[in-house]
């Protein structure tokens, strides 16, 4: 994907302790030796460079290391816990459970914002290694984001030298790691009970018990700024979700697995990017635009991919949505742009675009600061879909993109938004 939004981008995979890059384990998943690890650099063949589903290109997989964890089991509890489980599902939508973690959300900044003397005291971090470790660990942090997410990278200059660490480390590497354990090149070995492991291991470090560098950037991070670990843990059930499930029946479902692998990542910013102390906006509608913005890009990942993830025998469009327009998968596979492809299409980019539209309502609430690179990824990315429609719908065996010119002719229109100081009221 040529941009990434900064509210919604992708992970990576790499292992530390201390100074010491950890070699590969391949006692359980059986990793290729193709990537090699020198001087704290990946070297990668040049097929491990493929583009990601959800937006960049993939850092070769290094898997978690795991000793000294158990393997707890752990799954989400109350409200998504349900949805995760079919059994025992109720009459609630999708969009209303989703919401439910927004309003828990808003309301963790609200109590920290309202009473500063009283903010829950955050553990010590234990650091692997010495006393440098962490300042290596966010100079690694970027070292990541400037080879493997150039636009990313260039987008987190404009912001403040503080949020720019913490959106590196909270939301680029975790995610990308995250991703890369079902996503990279061993994600045929990849199991539910490692999934498992990485849930265990990402809550230790939100108690201060980091296991590499990487971690330790994280685990410093949350002491800096409102972040919490539900939107963690639903992420990693996107990739269980992964994992389990190719087809979706209904939009509803579709919404689900949307808000787990790429929502959240709304969730997980919006701490980080910062509230204008001048907007009127409640914390709840700017969670919710972000949330909004999420949906939004990976609804515009999917219409982009449709020919890719069809290679992969993936169909991440509403089953029931396709049998109205008269379209089955096999109609997807055989990879044909018909009347009825088109008809189906400019429905499904419609959707994606009022979600655009949603998430536009909350950039103006944002800091001062974090406007900017989140107007300009907006727009960025929301012109994929008009290439969509410039290639004639033929998402099968042309990938849009936005070109280097087109996202310089926008830069003047994300500026103009973001010096904007009319804030809507609600």
């Amino acid at each position: 994907m040529s941009i990434c939004t900064l509210w919604v981008v992708s992970p990576s995979s790499e292992v530390l302790s201390g100074n010491v890059f950890l070699e590969p384990i391949r006692e359980s998943y059986h990793f290729s030796d193709k990537s090699l690890m020198y001087n704290g650099r990946v070297k990668k063949s040049r097929h491990q460079r493929r583009r990601s589903r959800y937006g960049v290109g993939d850092l070769s997989s290094f898997c978690l290391r795991e000793s000294g964890l158990e393997t707890p089991g752990r799954r989400l509890s109350g409200i998504l816990h349900i949805i995760a489980n079919p059994g025992r599902r109720n009459d609630m939508t999708s969009e209303q459970k989703v919401y439910d973690v927004v309003l828990k959300q808003a309301a963790l900044i609200n109590r920290q914002l309202r009473s500063r003397e009283n903010l829950e005291v955050k553990p010590d971090i234990i650091l692997p290694g010495n006393a440098n470790v962490l300042n290596e660990a966010y100079d690694r942090c970027r070292e990541v984001c400037a080879e493997y997410a150039k636009s990313f990278y260039w987008g987190t200059q404009l912001m403040t030298p503080e949020r720019r660490l913490a959106i590196w480390a909270d939301i680029y590497v975790w995610r990308r790691r995250t991703d890369e354990l079902v996503d990279g090149p061993n994600a045929s070995h990849i199991n539910p009970p490692a999934l498992d492991r990485w849930e265990a291991r990402s809550e230790d470090v939100f108690t201060g018990q980091p296991l590499d560098m990487l971690d330790a950037a994280l685990s410093d991070t949350i002491t800096k700024y409102p972040v919490d670990i539900q939107p963690f843990r639903d992420m990693i059930e996107g990739m269980r979700m992964d994992l389990k499930k190719s087809r979706y029946k209904n939009f509803d479902e579709l919404y689900l697995y949307c808000y787990y692998v790429a929502g959240t990542v709304g969730l997980m910013s919006v701490p980080v990017m910062g509230i204008a102390p001048e907007s009127k906006a409640t914390t709840e509608s700017v969670y919710d635009a972000a949330l909004s913005l999420g949906i939004a890009n990976q609804l515009t990942n999917i219409l982009r991919d449709v020919g890719e993830d069809a290679r992969r025998g993936r169909v991440y469009l509403p089953q029931d949505e396709l049998a109205q327009a008269g379209l089955s998968d096999e109609d997807i596979f055989a990879g044909k742009v018909t009347d009825k492809w088109r008809i189906f299409m400019k429905k499904q980019i419609k959707r994606a675009r009022k979600f655009y539209d949603d998430a536009e309502k909350g950039v103006p609430e944002l800091s001062s600061a974090s406007r900017l690179p989140v107007w300009a990824a907006l727009l960025f990315y929301r012109k994929i879909l008009d290439e969509i429609e410039a290639n004639d719908y033929n998402n099968f065996a042309q990938r849009a993109y936005v070109n280097e010119a087109k996202k310089l002719l926008a830069m003047p229109v994300a500026c103009a938004k973001s010096l904007s100081f009319m804030i809507p009221q609600t």
